[in-house]
């Protein structure tokens, strides 16, 4: 099982409720979550980073089910009979749709600028290999605008510079096998079998999974909710971190299935 470090950005166990975030490819979840965490009330929030990112250990390779395996143990490991829920964004929204078909502890499943197939496995080979001659910080400027609806570094310029600063810090292997996990990564076939309720997010300005790509996600799954984040491209708890908690409030208070 891969071997995930898990940090503690709101609450404590003594919460009512435990919401387990995951991190977007090339970021650290504690810079990507914890202002959002804060906006929530009775909630224990704790988010897991990404080998080779923030605080985890770099690996050998792994799968998107791999990931999602591992976040299943260890919140079964945290939740103690409190409800638990799950929200992600991109990479981490992807793991969170292999946890809506196998959700273990989780009543609830969030995803958000993502989708059960992220790009394709072309691209994905073609970045990895780029990252493996010329390390992240080849990546900063691209990412800098996939991240951030345009104006965003304007008028935010610090918050905008905490997350591709960190981008540079991620282990460059690391970063390449976490590109191939998404070449690999396809869930449509199972979004018919999701079974426990759904909350797609799109980011209306977001690039990499736009609204249309989200909006048809949520669709093939029974009784999924949809919503557009506006003002936002694909990193909505950075951009905006109160709408953000806003949104994910409605789905703590869904009742487990």
């Amino acid at each position: 099982m891969v071997d995930l470090t898990l940090s503690r950005l709101a609450g404590d166990q003594d919460s009512p409720t435990l919401l387990v975030v995951g991190p977007s490819l090339g970021t650290d979840v504690s810079l990507l979550w914890t202002r959002a965490a804060g906006c929530l009330r009775d909630v224990e929030v704790v988010g897991w980073d990404l080998p080779g990112h923030g605080r985890s250990a770099p690996t050998t390779s792994y799968a998107i089910a791999d990931l999602a395996d591992a976040v299943r143990a260890r919140t079964a490991d945290l939740a103690h009979g409190r409800p638990a829920t799950y929200a992600g964004v991109s990479l981490g929204g992807a793991v969170g749709f292999v946890l809506a078909t196998r959700p273990g502890p989780f009543g609830a499943v969030t995803t958000l600028a993502s989708a059960p197939r992220l790009g394709e496995p072309a691209g994905w080979h073609e970045r990895a290999a780029v990252v493996r001659a010329s390390g992240t910080a080849a990546m900063v400027e691209a990412s800098a605008g996939r991240w951030f609806a345009p104006g965003f570094l304007d008028h935010d310029p610090a918050t905008g510079a905490v997350h591709l600063e960190a981008l540079r810090e991620v282990d460059d292997e690391s970063y390449a096998l976490a590109c191939e996990a998404l070449a690999g990564f396809d869930e449509r076939a199972t979004l018919s079998t999701v079974a426990v309720p759904l909350f797609v997010v799109a980011g209306e300005h977001d690039p990499v999974v736009t609204p249309d790509q989200a909006r048809a996600a949520a669709a093939a799954v029974p009784g999924a909710r949809f919503e557009v984040l506006p003002g936002v491209a694909h990193l909505p708890p950075a951009e905006a971190p109160g709408a953000t908690a806003d949104l994910l409030t409605t789905q703590l208070l869904q009742e487990p299935t």
